[in-house]
């Protein structure tokens, strides 16, 4: 079974594997450079079958454990080798199955996406303490320069939507679909002079966030709801959307971007900043789907842009953010690692471990597997950015934004 899972798999590097019995198989050519182990006869026939998902449960529940290296390496050197074939066989059959049935996996009606959200966002504030940066941003940093520490990053993400924003005077109105805790929300109506609503689905974090502007004295202009994006009325100068898009299913890409247009202003300006795929429409990973993001997708730009022209808009800026997720995750990872007891008394091992998959396979994947970012500025009327984007530029340099004063003049090329 291990021999048709992983026979001429590995052309960059070698997996070693210990069967249940104790002898070692190692997959590709040369000194294995990380080294798995099967604790039962069964796991072998799990993994082979369905690998997508089996990996991961085997892995949380301890039957698969990594005698060499770690799961990080071991995943990379699996998504480093992935590229170079095509799944075949049952595992063929699996994906097209899961292609087939993404509409059911991808059910998110009004009634289940806070349900859907709780599953993830709901959990214990003080875990996500244990890897976020103070500001618990949630979604990919911004790396202008070579080592910068994840919180100016992340200081450099928020800096960067802001400028493409356009808040080019005080008082615009601003809606934050999926605002997480509020940090940015709270940089825009502070450093902005916004008006800013921001909405979400999670009790955790509206919770926070409400904290959080009453505390720095912003709860008149800076309000958070718990209301789904598809019950809200008004109109708004400007709409940002921040690692909420992966949550909203490709089935209601028409609803989301419908709704966008009824609730922007006719010379509005909206910014999209969601994890994407670079190799067309496909399905999320099993493991991924049942463990850490139901109902959840990243989406191919094909797959916004045709949504987008269906709903009446215009895109005017696409800007493709590759391996920012990578560094970020990287870093999660390691400040994970590093307070994972704390982690564990928490929740307990299996947890630390589904964890520790998911931050690993995330990096990965952005390293290894066609995943990026993409930040896409979307208006209703052609006229209603500049002409030219030096002004996401200057604003973006000179901006005074989230505590500093300016952006470093080097940092801006």
């Amino acid at each position: 079974m291990l021999q048709l899972l992983f026979s001429g798999f590995f052309h960059d590097g070698a997996l070693g594997v210990v069967r249940p019995g104790g002898s070692l198989e190692i997959f590709g050519q040369g000194e294995p450079e990380v080294v798995i182990a099967l604790h039962d006869r069964w796991a072998e026939w799990e993994l082979a079958l369905n690998p997508d998902l089996k990996l991961g449960e085997l892995y949380m529940d301890g039957r698969l454990t990594v005698e060499k290296g770690d799961i990080a390496g071991v995943l990379a050197l699996l998504m480093r080798n992935l590229g170079a074939i095509q799944p075949r066989g049952l595992h063929k059959l699996l994906r097209k199955f899961r292609t087939l049935k993404r509409a059911i996996d991808q059910y998110n009606p009004a009634s289940l996406a806070k349900e859907h959200v709780a599953h993830h966002y709901d959990l214990s504030g003080k875990l996500y303490e244990l890897f976020l940066d103070a500001d618990r941003q949630y979604s990919c940093a911004y790396f202008s320069v070579p080592g910068e520490t994840l919180e100016e990053a992340q200081i450099g993400k928020k800096r960067h939507i802001a400028a493409k924003l356009h808040l080019h005077k005080p008082g615009l109105k601003v809606l934050d679909i999926g605002c997480g805790w509020g940090g940015l929300a709270l940089d825009m109506a502070r450093d902005c002079g916004a008006d800013v609503l921001g909405i979400t689905l999670s009790e955790e974090q509206i919770a926070v966030a409400r904290e959080r502007a009453q505390k720095a004295r912003l709860s008149a202009n800076c309000r958070f709801e718990m209301v789904d994006y598809r019950a809200l009325r008004g109109a708004y100068d400007r709409i940002v959307s921040v690692g909420m898009f992966e949550h909203v299913g490709a089935a209601y890409y028409g609803t989301f971007f419908r709704q966008a247009r009824a609730l922007l202003a006719e010379d509005g300006v909206m910014l999209l900043h969601t994890i994407g795929r670079v190799d067309g429409p496909g399905s999320t990973n099993s493991w991924i789907a049942k463990y850490i993001f139901p109902g959840g997708y990243a989406p191919a730009l094909s797959e916004i842009v045709t949504a987008v022209e269906k709903a009446g808009l215009i895109i005017t800026d696409v800007e493709v953010l590759r391996l920012h997720y990578a560094e970020t995750l990287k870093e999660w990872r390691r400040r994970f690692m590093a307070n994972r007891q704390e982690a564990v008394a928490l929740y307990d091992e299996r947890f630390c471990r589904m964890w520790e998959f998911y931050l690993a396979g995330s990096e990965m994947a952005f390293r290894h597997d066609g995943e990026v970012v993409f930040q896409v500025q979307i208006v209703r009327r052609q006229d209603a950015v500049p002409l030219t984007r030096d002004y996401m530029v200057e604003d973006e340099r000179t901006m005074p934004f989230a505590g500093t004063e300016r952006m470093p003049l080097h940092i801006v090329q």
